[in-house]
């Protein structure tokens, strides 16, 4: 039976928006919805417009969402101008008005992508309240549902502080293996043929291919190979591992092939060091990740080494 009002037909979208949300997956209710939405234009439009606001709420502080779902005086309108009002606003409020969690099924239903600049750094709050800090040059997918909140990191570094959901592990995947936990703070980072995990505060289990794995507590690390190895877990600076997040390389007795290896994510040209007795040579400092330039003015005297300038624009670190 069609129905008539255009708040009627709203009501009813919305109506089907939260039964949807609740069952995507259901091919039954898809079949229903889709019969609904051809008998009529304005359910189509209705129904558009819904999507079109849910998806807007993304981009809306949880602060304010929060806020719009708390009882104000908005609610005293007359039923059509509330309905209106609700939809103008954000489906938070609408979700109440229907007596559905919106806001709790935006934190348990999401996906989107995230991805940095060449030397970038950003701070992204995800719905269920995770906090994750981008390193430059990184990309990241995000699915989160009700059973499970997943990232795929397939380029750069991430330093997680994930919120508390023992419902909801946390996983992490990377080409070589994956880092799952429920709660915690730690660090990943994804280079070309291995994922390097750190962990400053609470558990994660990391896991390769098959049956390798490890568990690590805070002050571990731990890596996976390129074939799917993992590493027994072992001590690692996590204050020196995420110093990237003030802008700052912390070398503590690292070689002159680790430095040149770390410093080379933040520099447009190549950076390298000739190999041997140089490579082997040790340096304990601090640096700024946006002044590499400054790494190799001070090495000369530091270490017996000079920085030679080749034709291409790369530099490379020879013995003095």
């Amino acid at each position: 039976m069609k129905q008539h009002g255009t708040d009627t037909v709203r009501e009813q979208a919305a109506a089907w928006f939260a039964r949807v949300q609740d069952a995507p997956r259901d091919a039954g209710l898809q079949k229903q919805l889709r019969a609904w939405l051809a008998s009529d234009e304005r359910h189509r439009e209705e129904y558009q417009h819904l999507c079109r606001v849910w998806q807007a709420a993304d981009f809306i502080p949880r602060q304010r969402l929060e806020a719009l779902c708390q009882p104000d005086p908005v609610q005293q309108l007359p039923r059509r101008r509330f309905v209106r009002h609700a939809l103008a606003a954000s489906v938070a409020v609408l979700a109440l008005g229907l007596g559905w969690g919106g806001w709790h099924h935006q934190q348990l239903n999401h996906q989107g992508s995230l991805q940095t600049a060449f030397n970038e750094r950003r701070q992204v709050e995800l719905p269920d309240g995770s906090l994750l800090d981008l390193n430059g040059s990184t990309q990241l997918q995000v699915d989160f549902s009700a059973g499970q909140r997943h990232i795929r990191l397939s380029a750069g570094e991430v330093m997680f502080n994930v919120a508390h959901d023992s419902a909801r592990p946390f996983v992490v995947d990377t080409a070589q293996g994956s880092v799952t936990v429920t709660g915690t703070r730690f660090d990943v980072r994804q280079d070309p043929a291995s994922t390097r995990v750190a962990v400053e505060q609470g558990s994660v289990r990391v896991q390769g291919k098959g049956d390798a794995l490890a568990q690590l507590t805070a002050g571990q690390g731990s890596h996976i190979d390129a074939h799917g190895g993992v590493a027994a877990p072992y001590a690692v600076n996590t204050a020196a591992v995420t110093a990237w997040r003030q802008g700052k390389l912390v070398f503590d007795n690292a070689t002159l092939a680790e430095v040149v290896a770390e410093a080379s994510r933040y520099r447009s040209q190549p950076l390298r060091v000739a190999p041997g007795k140089v490579a082997q040579m040790r340096l304990s400092s601090t640096f700024s990740t946006d002044d590499t330039d400054a790494l190799l003015r001070a090495l000369p005297s530091i270490l017996p080494v000079a920085i030679k300038a080749h034709e291409d624009g790369s530099r490379e670190i020879i013995a003095k």
